[in-house]
C-alpha cells in the first residue's frame, strides 16, 4: 500500500500547489474550487492508505522488492458460470434512467426488473449457479 499511497499524496499534493497557482494569478472561484475538489481526491484515499502502510505488520509482496510474482498470485478457486442476471441488472437500471428522460411510467418496469436481477443473482448465487 505503500506505493499507492505516495501516488495519491502526490497527487493531492501537485494539484493543492496548482491550485493555490492557480488562485493567485486568476481569482477565479470555479476553476480554483475544482482543483482543490481534486486535491482532496488525491489526499483522502492517499492518508487512508498511508495510515494503513504505517500499522500493516506484513508488508504485501506488492510491496516487497525481492518478492516473486507466484507470491502475488493467491488462490485460484473457481469462475461463476456465464448468467443472464447481469444484463437484466442492466437493462432494469437503463430502463429507470430512461424515466427522467420520457416519463415516470418507466420507472416501475424497470424497477420490477432490478428486483427480478438482484433476486436471480442471489438465488443462483446460494444454489451454486444453478437457477
Amino acid at each position: 500500500m505503500r506505493v499507492e499511497a505516495l501516488l495519491l499524496l502526490g497527487i493531492g499534493f501537485f494539484f493543492g500547489v496548482v491550485g493555490l497557482i492557480y488562485w493567485f494569478t486568476s481569482y477565479e472561484d470555479a476553476g480554483f474550487l475544482m482543483l482543490m475538489g481534486t486535491m482532496l481526491l488525491g489526499l483522502v484515499p492517499g492518508s487512508y492508505y498511508f495510515f494503513w502502510h504505517r500499522r500493516m505488520k506484513d508488508s504485501r509482496p506488492e510491496d516487497r522488492p525481492t518478492a516473486s510474482i507466484e507470491e502475488g498470485a493467491g488462490v485460484v478457486s473457481s469462475f461463476p458460470h456465464s448468467s443472464i442476471w447481469p444484463f437484466l441488472f442492466g437493462l432494469g437500471a437503463f430502463t429507470t434512467l430512461l424515466a427522467f428522460a420520457f416519463g415516470v411510467w418507466l420507472f416501475l418496469p424497470g424497477v420490477v426488473v432490478i428486483l427480478a436481477a438482484v433476486t436471480g443473482f442471489t438465488a443462483e448465487s446460494r444454489r451454486g449457479g444453478q437457477v
